[in-house]
């Protein structure tokens, strides 16, 4: 993976060949989102946080290494960590710059808690996080009283010149977006009053939900006649420490489910798979294209619903997957283009804005991985249309992966299933978000290795 400070590493080809089936158990790493929020909310909380399940990818490790940059007191213990907080405005300005790698997450949501600090301080990453807007979290923050220096368009590197004296507003979302509400409600944790965010359509809540865990006065309204949110956080409460059990991240569950759904005769159980229903829209669409996925175990881990999927493989069909669906999935388009690709008929994914605005552009990402393994499709501003055909597509391509970790993983499960193998031009940026991909696809019979 590229560091942004000390150049970029050599790039990973790696490729995927077609196998028959698959078939085993495996558990789905640690949420992402989770783990993001578990080490955030922990420093920020008074006493100690004990994290077990934490996803230990290189986006969690940066926010990790971000935290203790401004005084917290995190160590990991074998499977668990331990996070001693500095409390609620409780920073302390970080020395040094703060390379936040290949995550977006960590650099919104950080600017939020950073916003709201007396001191300046300064955030970069790698290639693909320069290049991602950051507009979107500094509109909001400047209205509340911070001031930034920013590359043009908002992209990083970023200078943030913090304040203790936040003015508390009243936000609604130019687009659905976890990561800026997110990031707006953390720096309403230490601004006198309340800070409201409405969001036009409802998106994964796991920080309404930790905020609660920890002692925040959180209030989540349905907007009148609409679908979306109203979420008001109230300011300078006294965080306590609360143990957290990460559930599996959806989003990584996901390629393994995808890779079973399109090779018949497969079956594969994947464990501890987190279905809070606003990420869970993926595993709706598969249903409804005809996956055989049954949840069994089903339960509660820390706040969120939880359950094991076994996954039999074969049966897609095309469908039109609703745009209002698109925000509880919004990670997951790349491997669901890559199961239409498998399907019966034709697949209309549509709202997809959004994903202009991910690692890379992802829709155009996936537009052109498509495009070089010979699948038939056609892509809009905001809409992608794929032609199935119902078995193993052509394949053969080389697939450019512009550093996006989701753009790798679902065209080397396409591989899986096509006629020829498929590569990517770059697979180190997949250990951001999922250590061990390749081995853990490999243990179910898949063969993904270097090109």
């Amino acid at each position: 993976m590229e560091s942004a400070l000390s150049g970029s590493a050599v790039p990973v080809k790696l490729i995927a060949r077609q196998v028959p089936r698959l078939e085993g158990k495996v558990r789905a790493p640690g949420d992402k989102s989770v783990s993001h929020r578990a080490l955030m909310f922990g420093a920020l909380a008074l006493g100690e946080t004990v994290v077990s399940g934490l996803l230990e990818g290189e986006d969690v490790l940066c926010t990790a290494a971000a935290l203790r940059a401004m005084g917290a007191q995190i160590v990991q213990e074998g499977p668990i960590w331990r996070v001693r907080g500095f409390g609620v405005g409780g920073g302390r300005e970080p020395d040094g710059v703060l390379d936040l790698g290949n995550s977006g997450t960590s650099a919104r949501l950080l600017s939020g808690i950073l916003a709201s600090h007396p001191f300046t301080s300064f955030m970069t990453g790698d290639g693909s996080l320069r290049r991602r807007p950051m507009q979107r979290v500094i509109e909001p923050l400047s209205r509340m009283g911070a001031r930034f220096v920013s590359r043009e368009g908002g992209r990083m590197p970023l200078g943030i010149v913090g304040t203790d004296e936040m003015i508390p507003i009243e936000y609604t979302l130019p687009v659905a977006s976890a990561q800026v509400k997110s990031c707006i409600l953390l720096a309403g944790l230490n601004t006198a009053g309340e800070t409201t965010v409405i969001e036009p359509e409802a998106t994964r809540d796991h920080t309404e939900r930790m905020l609660r865990h920890f002692g925040a006065e959180v209030r989540v309204s349905d907007l009148e006649g609409r679908r979306g949110k109203r979420i008001t956080v109230v300011g300078w409460p006294e965080l306590k420490a609360r143990d957290v059990v990460v559930p599996g991240d959806p989003s990584s569950a996901a390629f393994a489910v995808v890779a079973a759904c399109i090779r018949p005769g497969s079956d594969v159980m994947v464990e501890n798979v987190g279905l809070n229903p606003l990420r869970a829209g993926l595993y709706t669409t598969l249903q409804e294209m005809g996956a055989n996925i049954v949840l069994e175990n089903q339960r509660e881990v820390g706040g969120e619903p939880v359950a094991d999927l076994r996954v039999r493989g074969g049966g897609l069909k095309g469908m039109t997957v609703p745009p209002e669906r698109a925000p509880t999935m919004i990670d997951e388009y790349p491997i669901l283009a890559v199961a239409a690709a498998c399907a019966e008929g034709t697949t209309h994914m549509l709202g997809l804005a959004e994903l202009r605005a991910k690692e890379s552009d992802r829709l155009s990402s996936v537009s052109a991985g498509l495009t070089a393994n010979g699948v038939k499709h056609e892509m809009g501003p905001d809409f992608l249309i794929v032609n199935g055909v119902g078995g193993s597509p052509p394949g053969g391509g080389l697939v450019v992966t512009h550093l996006d970790h989701r753009i790798a993983m679902s065209f080397l499960v396409l591989g899986l299933a096509t006629k020829e193998p498929v590569a990517v031009d770059d697979g180190s940026p997949i250990d951001t978000s999922f250590p061990g991909f390749a081995a853990l696809m490999n243990g179910l019979g898949a063969k993904i290795g270097p090109a």
